[in-house]
């Protein structure tokens, strides 16, 4: 691949500015080309362009296993006549090939060959056979460590050209910028607009001078040109837009999560804002932390049927948290939970009980496959990920293996930190499949058996109803959800066995029976279902305190053995006095009702074994959650 930086460009407005300024502050640019302009202490913009360039010396493009060499000798750099002589004494003086410098002969803006004139000449002179990246020299980034990598290797998964862009910040204008509509499944550009008027399109997605073209496609410059002899129109905003629009050729477009400035564009005032941008984040220190939480929850009605096209309610709650801590480092670190993850143990025994307690793995693996999976996510998704490092840790008091979805609530508040980092908006992934995300990379990359309805809950909070619905998935991917009223929500309890090793196995063998249509599964996840539906309607609690069974009502489909002896006590113990009961998940825990407080005190499950508590309901953020005694009670 062949790099072109276009530095021919006739603004004046900072040049003028600069000459004209009376404070003197300035007087030692004056005449300096707008790329060989400082902007971090000594640095200079164009010699930032080319270390993102050159920063990865070879490139193993996986899709197609070819070797790309990407150096100081495949970069080529237009200049119009006037300053020529610059950017000469430039190249040797940090050992760039001056036979890499092309010249338009442009001196004046009358005299100007136009941005796609300059770049034809650049691939005609230098006989150029191969693909070409074309990026504007005077660009200034928000973050300049964005991954060139993952950009070229998004441009060669695709069929067709790559036009990159980033969301306007407020302020922007949309006349300012050539505007991208971009298909968000196939990330195929669909409409480009040079500048448009305000309200001729909806998007807020603006495109950079930051191209890739395949060999192909380059004599479609030359046709161009030919359509457009006025050097008014042969900028690259037009290009685009007769290529798109009506030639209809397949351009891509990958997002860039920072903002962009053309030194071209801005006069000094601008210039001395981004000097001051870049200057901070050269002395930023320490480094911010980030920190995100997600919730626990207790499914209310419907379940387990979300993992068989059902219908169900399940709420967050205050109680049990997972948290996540993001901070910038200069390598990619993991840390370890000091209980979680054990490495150390004090004997064999001591490793036999905690292991057969809590299970063998922790959360660190978690962590990783969040990672792993989110940057195959935004590789794919067309969304470029600034080259920035961080450390991550986790905290989180979900007791385990015991039905309360603690595993997605780290992997969701990873997520959570990862966006924030990363500058990822709601529409990049919205909440419907981030949801997705979350159980993807449970059941893709560590098989863990799972259903959306955890998810869902975790990234929408609060009460929320969910339709699994066949059709549904199948055409778009994920259900319909609906957030319900907290407002009239009764008092729940919940209680979890001390030791979940005896919580039987709730997921068990139901799905190979479902998915061979045996009867009773199917009826049975039809009535779980169809109680979600009538609790939508009424109240969560008066499904589940009149329409349950007199025990568990899974347990027409799931033997006593696959719920566990655990989960069968403390239910029994539940209805003795007075109190309607159900599990909130896979098993280990059971959440009730007790329309009577003072019978509540008295609900104490000495005989389980378990440890009880009040539920504090979480909510959206916009939700004031009610004070509760939520201490836990521990009962031996």
């Amino acid at each position: 691949m062949i790099c072109i930086l276009l530095v021919a460009g006739h603004g004046t407005v900072l040049e003028t500015q600069i000459k004209n300024d009376v404070t003197g502050l300035y007087a030692h640019l004056a005449g300096v080309p707008k790329a060989l302009l400082p902007v971090i202490f000594s640095s200079i913009i164009i010699i930032i362009i080319i270390i993102i360039i050159i920063i990865i010396i070879i490139i193993i493009i996986i899709t197609t296993t070819i070797i790309i060499i990407i150096s100081s000798s495949s970069i080529s750099i237009i200049i119009k006549g006037r300053v020529y002589k610059h950017y000469e004494r430039w190249a040797t003086a940090n050992d760039f090939p001056a036979e890499n410098l092309v010249n338009d002969g442009s001196t004046t803006l009358e005299d100007r060959l136009g941005a796609v004139a300059d770049v034809e000449l650049a691939i005609r002179s230098r006989r150029l056979q191969d693909d070409v990246m074309v990026i504007a020299g005077d660009m200034l980034c928000a973050d300049q460590n964005f991954d060139i990598a993952q950009v070229i290797r998004f441009f060669r998964s695709q069929p067709g050209e790559l036009v990159i862009y980033y969301e306007l910040e407020e302020g922007e204008r949309c006349t300012c910028r050539g505007i991208v509509e971009v298909c968000p499944k196939s990330h195929r550009v669909t409409r480009f607009l040079e500048k448009p008027q305000e309200g001729v399109t909806a998007s807020r997605l603006a495109s950079v001078v930051f191209y890739c073209l395949r060999k192909e496609t380059l004599f479609y410059l030359s046709d161009f040109l030919l359509r457009q002899p006025e050097v008014e129109d042969r900028a690259f905003g037009r290009f685009w837009e007769w290529l798109i629009n009506e030639e209809r050729l397949p351009v891509y477009g990958m997002k860039l999560p920072t903002g962009f400035q053309l030194i071209g564009q801005v006069g000094l005032s601008d210039y001395t804002k981004w000097l001051a941008h870049y200057s901070a984040k050269q002395q930023e220190s320490p480094a911010k932390s980030i920190v995100c939480r997600s919730y626990a929850r207790v499914g209310l009605m419907g379940n387990p049927s979300d993992g068989f096209n059902g219908k169900t309610i399940a709420m967050t709650i205050s109680n049990f948290w997972a948290e996540v801590t993001l901070v910038e480092s200069q390598t990619l670190v993991l840390l370890p939970h000091p209980l979680n993850d054990p490495t150390e143990f004090g004997s064999l025994q001591d490793l036999f009980c905690i292991s057969r307690k809590e299970g063998y793995l922790g959360g660190l693996r978690l962590l990783q496959a969040t990672c792993k999976k989110f940057y195959q996510f935004c590789s794919t998704q067309g969304i470029a990920l600034t080259k920035q490092n961080f450390t991550l840790r986790y905290d989180t008091n979900i007791p385990r293996q015991v039905g309360l979805a603690g595993s997605s609530a780290i992997v969701s508040a990873t997520l959570k930190c990862l966006m924030k980092f990363y500058n990822l908006t709601e529409d990049d992934l919205p909440k419907p499949i981030r949801a997705n995300f979350i159980l993807n990379v449970e059941t893709d990359e560590l098989f863990i058996t799972a259903g959306l309805q955890d998810r869902v809950v975790q990234v929408y909070e609060g009460l929320i109803y969910m339709d699994f619905n066949k059709q549904l998935m199948d055409e778009r991917g994920y259900g319909e959800y609906e957030a319900l009223d907290m407002s009239t929500l009764p008092s729940f309890w919940l209680a979890y066995l001390g030791d979940p090793s005896d919580s039987g196995h709730i997921h068990s063998d139901v799905r190979r029976r479902w998915l061979n249509g045996e009867a009773d599964v199917v009826e049975a996840m039809k009535h779980f279902a169809d109680l979600a539906d009538q609790a939508r309607y009424v109240c969560p609690h008066q499904t589940l305190k009149y329409k349950s069974q007199p025990s568990f009502a899974c347990r027409s489909v799931y033997t006593d053995e696959c719920l566990g002896q655990g989960n069968l006590r403390m239910a029994q113990l539940a209805r003795q006095f007075g109190s309607a009961v159900k599990l909130p998940g896979s098993g280990g825990a059971v959440v009730g009702l007790c329309v009577d407080p003072e019978r509540l005190v008295k609900l104490a499950f000495q005989e389980a074994g378990c440890v009880f508590c009040l539920i504090v309901p979480h909510g959206p953020p916009d939700y004031e959650e009610q004070g509760s005694n939520n201490i836990p009670i521990n009962v031996k």
